[in-house]
């Protein structure tokens, strides 16, 4: 069995560690590849880590607008390779094709809006701030920078950040999920055709051996990542401890709110495309839906309707709707979810366990799942479930709902359904999240602004994409300067 290759100097280089894991396919079990593993990955950062410091020290002089034409070669081999990323995005992670062609996509509008890091890291100038004295500030890069990404967006993901950090003049480290390694392999591939030094951009595998390598090398100035909230906080709490600058996206309970005067039919095709996507793991999955003074059940009913007619299986083949969880434990830990809501009170409506689809018995599948009347004092409604089930309350009204929006741990995105212009604007002043969707189920921030992310969901002060992540990796130099003419040579 192949096991994955490391990604550092420039060339492909075997782990120091012997230990290693399987690399599995969601939808039949299919062991595709093993990745390294264990402690001894360490040395493997390390050795990373100490090429990309070379690397950097070359690189930090290159002019920025030589650095983003690296961008457009990277954009074009992006999108010259779609469908075989996305074949390879299916199969580790089982999303559906429509949905890792998306992800890619994402990825390439990230390297789009990095070609414009040279204006985008601009500095500012104020000539004769006092007289004779003129004072600017400029950006400058931190040097070697590292990030850590989940499972559920194999590639989209670190494109919140590499293309940012490069353009800005740092050496990047890529960890990625040890359960979904082979996505950023065929990516270094076409890192790999790119006109940088040695050691610039760089992939270590491993668990959490090689995440705390990260955190804890004194040469690394910076860490993204992206997971849980609570690796989210540990990530954040030792990367500080260890004087890094840190962002890290944590987890979340998305809310929905329904209002009577929503598009009925809009709106339940919309909601069931955010809860059910990427078979609702994703951090901007919908997850509660609040139904507000809808004692004729007709959003219920809608959503009921169109929740009963999606197909659940393997992502690549055709009229697919949602693939399979990650792991046989993610459909253990969801399906205990499930049961622990039927037992706090909770009716079913909808009932996604047992699921077998033909062809791939062995699957890590679960249907679509609604349970109806959630308990508000129970432990289900604020637990995060990262999985295909949506929690239908009902509220008198949007006072209400915001006021149980607002009591949530986490703040990732909250959306509203209506049709009531005022409504809206109360409600995206009003809620306590990073993201605000108003008739939009996934309110996910094209790359030219920040991914945002409030309370639990986020632990830092700068997010991922646009401006945000080239603030992240720069740092301010102010300078002033005086000459007065008495100093200056005359020719």
């Amino acid at each position: 069995m192949n096991v994955l290759k490391n990604y550092i100097n420039g060339s492909w280089q075997v782990s120091a560690s012997k230990e290693t894991v399987d690399v599995v396919n969601p939808a039949n079990q299919e062991v595709m590849a093993k990745v390294p593993y264990g402690t001894d990955t360490k040395i493997d950062v390390s050795q990373a880590v100490s090429a990309a410091q070379s690397a950097y020290s070359e690189w930090r002089n290159v002019p920025v607008m030589k650095r983003v034409q690296v961008l457009y070669k990277l954009k074009s081999l992006l999108e010259d390779n779609k469908e075989t990323l996305a074949k390879i995005i299916t199969d580790e992670s089982g999303k559906t094709k429509g949905e890792s062609f998306g992800e890619i996509q994402r990825a390439i509008e990230n390297v789009e809006v990095a070609c414009g890091t040279p204006m985008l890291m601009a500095g500012d100038v104020i000539e004769d701030i006092a007289t004779g004295i003129d004072e600017m500030m400029v950006r400058q890069p931190l040097g070697v920078v590292g990030c850590i990404t989940p499972f559920n967006f194999p590639s989209m993901i670190v494109f919140w950040f590499l293309p940012y950090a490069i353009a800005t003049g740092n050496a990047f480290i890529v960890k990625p999920s040890e359960k979904v390694p082979m996505t950023m392999m065929k990516i270094f591939e076409f890192l790999d055709q790119l006109d940088v030094p040695k050691g610039l951009i760089s992939l270590v595998h491993g668990g959490k051996d090689s995440v705390d390598a990260l955190l804890e090398h004194p040469q690394i100035k910076a860490i993204s990542f992206v997971g849980s909230t609570p690796v989210a906080r540990y990530i954040y709490s030792k990367g500080t401890a260890n004087g890094k600058r840190v962002q890290a996206q944590g987890g979340a309970k998305n809310p929905v709110i329904v209002l009577p005067d929503a598009d009925i039919e809009m709106s339940s095709t919309i909601i069931a495309d955010s809860v059910y996507g990427c078979a609702g793991q994703r951090c901007l999955a919908a997850s509660t839906i609040i139904t507000v003074n809808d004692e004729k059940r007709e959003i219920k009913e809608a959503l009921f309707e169109t929740v009963k007619s999606r197909t659940t299986g393997y992502g690549w083949q055709e009229n697919v709707n949602m693939g399979p969880v990650i792991t046989p434990e993610s459909k253990s830990r969801i399906e205990g979810l499930i049961q622990m809501g039927i037992n706090e009170g909770a009716k079913v409506l909808l009932d996604g366990r047992n699921t077998k689809v033909s062809g791939f018995e062995k699957g890590n599948f679960i249907a679509p799942t609604i349970l109806e009347n959630v308990a508000l004092d129970k432990e289900l409604i604020r637990t995060e479930i990262f999985g295909p089930v949506m929690s239908l309350i009902s509220m008198k009204d949007i006072d209400e709902a915001l006021a149980f929006v607002n009591t949530g741990n986490y703040g990732n995105m909250a959306c509203l359904f209506t049709s009531s212009g005022a409504s809206a604007r109360k409600f995206r002043n009003e809620a306590d999240a990073g993201n605000i969707g108003i008739n939009i189920g996934v309110a996910a921030p094209m790359a030219q602004f920040p991914f945002s992310g409030w309370k639990d969901s986020f632990f830092g002060d700068l997010h991922g994409q646009g401006k945000h992540a080239i603030e992240f990796f720069t740092q301010t130099k102010v300078i002033i300067e005086r000459w007065p003419n008495i100093w200056s040579r005359k020719f």
